[in-house]
């Protein structure tokens, strides 16, 4: 009987990691798309992190995102198109917009966490909780360092 990691090739993993966190984000979208929100896209999970809720700048959320700007203009400009987020005047400074979320957007995050949370226990019944727990413990020894890098969007662009 040979070593099953012997015999798969270094190039499967990330593919199985990336199809294992497609899997989880296409079920999550099915969700969102089922409970009225069908034009999320993945990316703006993180946009949604990045803003936060007490909302930040278009600047600011370009830097968190590791976009420039004029990408993260245009993201807000979408997202406030579909109602998931507004431009308003920043109370601590008149000079500046900030980009929050509104009670759409705060829906929609609401929902995902439901549904990730579903998703988590579906996966803990497939390969028992133990087995769960212990692939995220070790997902965590393997990934050490932020949990939620908000720069995933630029990083796939290739920005930084």
């Amino acid at each position: 009987m040979s070593n099953m990691a012997e015999a798969t090739p270094g190039y499967e993993l990330p593919l199985q990691l990336f199809a294992a966190f497609r899997t989880i984000i296409d079920a999550a979208h099915a969700d969102l798309a089922e409970a009225g929100h069908p034009d999320v896209k993945p990316m703006h999970g993180f946009v949604f992190q990045a803003i936060g809720a007490r909302g930040t700048t278009a600047v600011e959320l370009g830097v968190r995102l590791g976009v420039s700007k004029q990408a993260a203009g245009k993201t807000i400009a979408g997202l406030e198109k579909q109602g998931y987020v507004e431009r308003a005047t920043d109370p601590g400074d008149a000079r500046r917009k900030i980009v929050r979320l509104t009670a759409k957007g705060i829906d929609m995050l609401t929902v995902s966490a439901r549904s990730f949370d579903r998703i988590q226990a579906q996966w803990a019944e497939t390969v028992g909780p133990e087995r769960l727990a212990a692939l995220q413990a070790d997902l965590r020894a393997l990934a050490p360092g932020e949990l939620f890098r908000l720069d995933v969007p630029g990083w796939f662009n290739g920005e930084r």
